[in-house]
């Protein structure tokens, strides 16, 4: 049986090949890697008195009291005037695969901040980021409000995203809200710190 002869350029294009194969395996360790630093740091963030001292990025400490985890079963709008309220809750929501709720949210939030001459390009980023029916993090909205908000980002006010902000934020008061209250994540982290505040 005739041996099986591979030209030159075929045996550097099969080792080129065994190449990307072993970078694209070492690149998807280091994500996972880089992914279980941001979850522990997150982690440690969150919950400071596992571990105390432990600094913040900005090198102050974040202290998360009970009381104020306690707040945030009091109305969505307490938990997003929190800073790490908003985290918690949109780590919530990424386990639910809906975290696209309070990205917009927040985005609108800035937007509204946002100086005169800067609204175009933030409302085209917004528009083409949430809105726009292809949009990677596509909100949920109906078509007459996407086609409203269409025209709105078109011709920027710091008003121009209000009534999508508004479904928005009405969709997660009733629907991610509640199961955020009854979540693993809410209570686990209420509970830890009671725990802590009565030693």
């Amino acid at each position: 049986m005739p041996g099986l002869l591979f030209s030159h350029s075929n045996m550097t294009e099969l080792n080129g090949k065994e190449d990307c194969r072993l970078a694209e395996g070492k690149a998807h360790k280091k994500k996972q890697k880089a992914f279980g630093a941001d979850l522990k740091s997150y982690l440690k963030c969150m919950v400071p008195h596992i571990e105390s001292g432990i600094k913040s990025s900005n090198s102050r400490n974040i202290m998360l009291s009970a009381e104020e985890v306690i707040q945030w079963s009091q109305s969505l709008e307490k938990l997003l005037a929190s800073q790490s309220g908003q985290g918690v809750f949109r780590e919530f929501l990424k386990s639910e695969f809906s975290e696209e709720n309070i990205e917009f949210w927040l985005a609108c939030e800035d937007y509204k901040k946002t100086k005169s001459d800067h609204l175009h390009g933030k409302a085209e980023r917004i528009y083409e980021e949430f809105v726009q029916s292809d949009a990677i993090k596509q909100i949920n909205i109906d078509y007459q409000m996407r086609e409203a908000t269409a025209k709105k980002a078109q011709d920027p006010t710091h008003s121009s995203f209000d009534e999508a902000q508004k479904t928005v934020y009405i969709l997660m008061e009733r629907d991610s809200y509640p199961r955020f209250l009854k979540s693993k994540s809410y209570l686990n982290l209420l509970n830890q710190l009671q725990t802590n505040t009565s030693k």
